[in-house]
């Protein structure tokens, strides 16, 4: 009769690779050290590891452009914004990922990790990550075979899936990811619709902000309804003490990126639910000329801007940014918060390169007649000029929600004197001067 088993960590082998618990939470450093036994398999089953072999294979399988490559995405100037950003993050977390790897090489050929009951052996489904010629040699040669190929083919795809999973981040190694005891395979469906929407076409917000979803959360939310017009307008989402939301909501609006999403702890985020904005068509929405509010009357004086969430409803909430007018007797007006976020992505950036020249034919408006405007303000007159230098973060994201999101600049104090430079839809735009770094706070 064979002893009875006391250890409740299971064994190891077949597909078992870890002694990950069925779900947990795990930063991208704590989930690379987790897969580390299959590294040590690797180095075990070679018996003479060529590390730098296996740096070259990591480094060559996580960058851009390379023969190897996993993400085949071309960043060139004629890539959209989104696309931009993406490709800018695939190459930095891969950079970082790969010199974790080389590290961890070096460290487990000198410092061996112990694996339960002997050599670790696991079968890999095959996912065509290609391989340089020396890993090949070195991997499917008389020195590896069948069972080290396996190994690594499992660590390299693991991390192929990590890296994808940190891009919609911008604070990507706080993130806490969901781990299984697949590891991040878990992820595999909805990275293959998010990858192939990034490859083949702009990719929409609403995409970003579900694969972020499923990464953290392992489940999709109400943007996965369909396109019947059922499906809500999802910018973010609360989770299990946490809220994930676009980088611009504590982040300069000229210089953040547009699509990148930042997971922030919120103690008071219990119960999930999407944030989904309050008009879904903006086109609908009301509006208001510029030309009929008030005109400028000068220094506007102290406006101060929060951001406040409504109670969940059937798994969604709205948001605002609530803006308060010291010198009208603490006027307050509202803004949803997807309007200003949506105003913020489609908003033009003036090239900060772009010469000062003299001035030409602008009208101003009143920064707090437009914020308390109804509906959305758009204009059919020229440009028009709002000074919005004095105003934090928040305030500005305000003003990017209440205008209408078509031909919108955002333009660097210093560039005031000149003309707009950036790319618009037409002759009328609304051109808001702001500080390179606008202040935080209310």
């Amino acid at each position: 009769m064979p002893p009875s088993r006391t250890s409740t960590t299971p064994a190891l082998g077949g597909s078992r690779w870890n002694t990950f618990p069925a779900t947990d939470t795990m930063t991208a450093r704590e989930f690379f050290t987790g897969t580390e036994p299959l590294l040590q398999g690797v180095i075990d089953a070679l018996r003479s590891v060529d590390r730098q072999i296996l740096g070259a294979q990591i480094h060559a399988t996580l960058g851009l452009g390379t023969r190897e490559t996993s993400l085949p995405l071309a960043i060139g100037p004629d890539a959209a914004p989104a696309t931009r950003e993406l490709g800018t993050q695939a190459e930095a977390i891969g950079r970082e990922i790969a010199s974790w790897a080389t590290a961890a090489l070096d460290r487990l050929l000198t410092h061996r990790i112990s694996l339960p009951a002997g050599p670790l052996v696991v079968r890999s489904h095959c996912y065509g990550h290609l391989l340089t010629h020396p890993a090949t040699d070195l991997l499917m040669g008389r020195r590896g075979g069948p069972v080290t190929m396996q190994l690594y083919n499992e660590w390299l795809h693991q991390m192929v899936l990590l890296r994808d999973a940190l891009l919609p981040f911008t604070n990507w190694q706080d993130v806490p990811l969901r781990i299984t005891p697949t590891g991040l395979r878990h992820t595999e469906p909805a990275r293959d619709r998010f990858l192939t929407e990034l490859l083949v076409r702009q990719i929409r917000h609403t995409s970003i902000v579900n694969f972020a979803r499923h990464t953290i959360t392992g489940s999709a939310g109400p943007e996965d309804y369909g396109f019947d017009g059922s499906r809500p307008d999802g910018y973010g989402f609360d989770h299990d003490g946490g809220t994930v939301l676009p980088a611009v909501i504590d982040a300069p609006p000229l210089t953040v990126p547009r699509h990148l999403l930042t997971w922030r702890p919120n103690p008071a985020a219990g119960e999930s639910a999407t944030y989904v904005a309050e008009v879904r068509d903006y086109y609908a929405a009301p509006r208001t000329l510029i030309e009929h509010l008030l005109p400028t009357t000068g220094t506007p004086g102290p406006i101060t801007a929060r951001i406040v969430a409504e109670p969940v409803v059937d798994g969604t909430r709205t948001a605002h940014v609530e803006v308060t007018h010291a010198a009208h007797n603490d006027a307050t007006a509202r803004v949803d918060l997807g309007q200003c976020l949506r105003g913020h992505r489609f908003a033009h950036r003036q090239d900060p390169a772009a010469h000062p020249e003299a001035p030409g034919d602008t009208r101003t408006a009143d920064t707090w007649s437009l914020l308390s405007a109804p509906g959305l303000v758009w204009t059919e007159g020229g440009d028009v000029t709002l000074d919005a230098t004095a105003q934090n973060n928040t305030v500005v994201l305000a003003l990017l929600g209440r205008l209408y999101p078509d031909n919108v600049v955002l333009r660097p104090a210093d560039r005031r004197a000149g003309p707009v430079t950036a790319a618009r839809n037409g002759p009328s735009g609304l051109v808001i001067d702001i500080r390179r770094e606008a202040h935080q706070g209310s």
